[in-house]
């Protein structure tokens, strides 16, 4: 073992294993979010290309909710790593409950943002037909933030603490119950995209109360419900430490937001072919976000139990392994693009547009997949503001005027918004590794 922990190629080796046992549950619980969105867009798309397009600009715009509130769950995630690292359940229990109570509070204020930005979405451009049947789709999943931010509270203790496929079978519970009640909401009783905004929620809900039982029921985690008292300085504390991490990812979020947006600035039909592209390729985006959660996790472990050689074996086996994932899913997207868009759309303008996109989606894959572990793993360590700011950088002054002037300026439509979007992603990919490997050496 000492040999394996000296000998830098050995202990990278060394730290593939740990990271895929984790990574795994972690991509395939995540994915689980994702499949309600892909079930909704499935269940959804036989009502015409219209409320398909709806449901893509909700999504453009829960992206940039979500990915704020992902900073919150970040940080609890990073705080019960290091705790759990320097062995001590008191701590976890005390970031567990705080945390909590940060995700009921950004969740609530998430959704009331959500549907106070509904009046901004006509003067941005967005398809009077689509606007006329969006209201009942958009409050409810606005409302659906809530739980959603919830349960993923609860998914970072298990994850944190060796218990990342209690997390999956709980997620999984949520996607069997989206995929009936979906059906029985929008069809049979006939309520349209309102229905699948009910199912989200309905289904989202179960599983968190799931997540509960599992938490006060389950004799190996007596430790971390343990009575503890939770200050308000130190919810304060979680809550300056998650705002640049929020800012960051609703940065990146509401960058990718905005290019659904332009799109929309295109028409129903490359909203349409967005949002196909979108619910399949989010799946993809599973596997380094995946792999961001584990590394943040290994490293977060291997700072609390103050072990700094490991770190950048750490980083490096997840490069191996995201980058592998990665070349495979972008294969994956050239060879069936065609029957993916088929299977959600009968439209040939709509088909053939996706078609494209899904190429471009491949080929963004690797430097996707390198800046989110690399961004992972930086927080993990909790360096939290100069990855922020190089993230904000790569995608607001950079890639959304990369994305207007190829998409509308050059007339390129949609494939040249989404070339402008991966022109920052591949900015982020090299500068992230490059400040990990500075704070490491």
């Amino acid at each position: 073992m000492t040999y394996i922990s000296f000998t830098p190629a050995a202990s990278t080796r060394a730290e593939i294993w740990p990271l895929l046992r984790l990574a795994v549950p972690l991509i395939v619980g995540l994915a689980a979010a994702l499949l309600i969105g892909v079930v909704d867009t499935a269940m959804i798309s036989p009502l015409g290309t219209v409320p398909l397009a709806a449901a893509g600009v909700t999504t453009a715009v829960l992206i940039i909710m979500i990915s704020a509130l992902w900073g919150v769950v970040t940080v609890i995630s990073v705080q019960i790593s290091q705790a759990e690292g320097a062995g001590d359940p008191a701590r976890v229990a005390t970031v567990l409950r705080g945390g909590l109570m940060l995700c009921l509070l950004g969740g609530t204020a998430g959704a009331l943002l959500m549907i106070a930005l509904y009046p901004l979405l006509g003067p941005l451009g967005q398809p009077r037909d689509v606007l006329a049947i969006l209201p009942p789709y958009w409050v409810s999943m606005a409302v659906w933030i809530v739980p959603f931010t919830l349960f993923f509270g609860l998914k970072a203790l298990f994850d944190a603490v060796d218990r990342p496929w209690t997390a999956v079978g709980l997620s999984y519970l949520g996607v069997l119950i989206n995929v009936p009640a979906n059906y029985a909401l929008i069809h049979v009783l006939d309520l349209g995209i309102l229905g699948a905004g009910l199912a989200s929620i309905l289904s989202q809900s179960i599983s968190l109360l799931a997540a509960w039982l599992v938490l006060i029921r389950s004799p190996d985690l007596a430790a971390f419900r343990q009575a503890v008292s939770v200050p308000w300085s130190d919810i304060r504390k979680q809550c300056r430490e998650a705002l640049p991490l929020c800012l960051g990812y609703a940065g990146e979020g509401g960058a990718y937001a905005i290019v659904g947006l332009m799109i929309g600035w295109l028409g129903a039909e490359a909203l349409a072919a967005h949002q196909i592209v979108n619910a399949i390729g989010g799946l993809a985006y599973m596997i380094p976000l995946g792999m961001a959660g584990a590394a943040s996790i290994r490293v977060g472990l291997a700072v609390g139990a103050g072990n700094r050689h490991r770190l950048r074996p750490i980083l490096k086996a997840s490069f191996l392994i995201v980058t592998l994932w990665q070349l495979l899913a972008a294969a994956f997207f050239v060879a069936t693009g065609r029957i993916l868009a088929e299977s959600m759309s009968n439209d040939p303008a709509v088909i053939d547009l996706a078609v494209t996109l899904f190429v471009i989606v491949a080929v963004l894959q690797v430097a996707d997949g390198i800046q989110g572990t690399a961004l992972g793993a930086l927080r993990g360590m909790s360096d939290m503001n100069l990855p922020t700011v190089i993230t904000l950088a790569a995608y607001w002054p950079l890639a959304l005027p990369a994305s207007y002037l190829l998409g509308f300026v050059l007339d390129m439509g949609a494939p040249g918004v989404w070339i402008g979007y991966m022109i920052g992603l591949t900015v982020a990919a090299a500068i992230l590794p490059w400040r990990f490997w500075r704070l490491t050496g």
